[in-house]
């Protein structure tokens, strides 16, 4: 039988679970000085990520008042900028068109930065922090970190730093992928990305935390880029995406470079254009202190800690029910 829509999709026990675990992750930022900061849902500019569409608001009149933000990351680097010491979010945010059993369009995610480390330093305090949040719940082996080009070659035979698009379209095909009519045959990034979200990280340990780090200068995002790595990280739970780190990026004029290259791969794939965050631009072009910064999914986690099979299971109201 199925429950009536007004009730909620998580039991009172699951919804206990993420308080319990939110107060952890406040009693970890405080422990370690981090200032808890609050910035606004409602941004005036979109990302550009082609990977990524922005809900957009609209006024009465049809006019968009705004877009309700994918991450608060463009607007805590300016805090940073700004003079702000070490910082941490617990912030809703959204995303068009991302609903499934582990997504729902309106998600929990935590952000932090911290001075003065790298990524490799960031990975650290990922690794301590969900094994406080998950090792009461779940029997957790011993994490893994391994380099980005070693887990891809391991898993599809090439490298994805020298292999062309056609090699790797026989790679992903030889080891038992299926590559979208929609993904276009020469896009190697894309090709790069698939093949990770699909068949790299489907070798990862299920019962463990692995860290994937140094991806290629093409998976940059908002990373730093040292010849052909972007200093960037991902953890992931068995092959669960939990978090995605970067030693920032701190050029203004590469990162205009950046969103300029996206809205041409958003324009090949037919998707709305849209204008760059200038408030972020103008903030980095007045400095961004050395500082690496994570995005943790925290609905993931809880779906982890309580064993459960949908993020359904640990929203109080997920989105048919919303």
């Amino acid at each position: 039988m199925t429950a009536p829509e007004w009730q909620p999709t998580a039991t009172l026990a699951a919804l206990r679970l993420r308080a319990a675990l939110l107060e952890r992750v406040r009693a970890h930022f405080a422990a370690t000085g981090a200032l808890e900061v609050d910035t606004p849902i409602l941004v005036r500019a979109a990302v550009t990520d082609v990977h990524l569409e922005s809900l957009a608001v609209r006024e009465a009149a049809g006019r968009t008042a705004g877009y309700l933000q994918t991450s608060p990351e463009y607007a805590m680097k300016r805090l940073l900028c700004s003079g702000a010491p070490d910082i941490y979010q617990i912030a809703h945010v959204f995303r068009e068109g991302e609903r499934g059993r582990r997504h729902n369009p309106e998600f929990t995610m935590i952000e932090w930065y911290r001075h003065g480390i790298d990524h490799h330093a960031l990975m650290d305090e990922v690794e301590r922090l969900l094994h406080a949040l998950l090792a009461p719940h779940v029997a957790l082996g011993p994490a893994v970190r391994v380099p980005y080009v070693e887990a891809f070659r391991d898993a599809l035979g090439v490298d994805p730093l020298g292999c062309s698009a056609g090699e790797l379209r026989r790679a992903i095909a030889d080891h038992g992928g299926s590559i979208p009519a929609s993904l276009a045959a020469d896009d190697l990034d894309d090709l790069i990305d698939l093949a990770t979200g699909t068949l790299v990280t489907a070798r990862f340990p299920a019962d463990r935390i692995t860290l994937l780090y140094d991806f290629p200068a093409g998976q940059a995002a908002l990373a730093r880029v040292r010849g052909p790595l972007a200093s960037r990280f991902e953890a992931f739970f068995g092959p669960l995406e939990l978090a995605n780190g970067f030693h920032e990026l701190a050029d203004p004029q590469e990162q205009r470079a950046r969103f300029a290259a996206d809205l041409e791969a958003r324009q090949r794939r037919g998707r709305p254009a849209h204008a760059p965050d200038e408030r972020l631009l103008a903030a980095l072009a007045s400095g961004l202190p050395a500082c690496s910064g994570v995005a943790l999914g925290f609905d993931r986690v809880v779906m982890i800690a309580a064993g459960a099979s949908s993020i359904d299971e640990v929203l109080a109201f997920a989105y048919e029910r919303a």
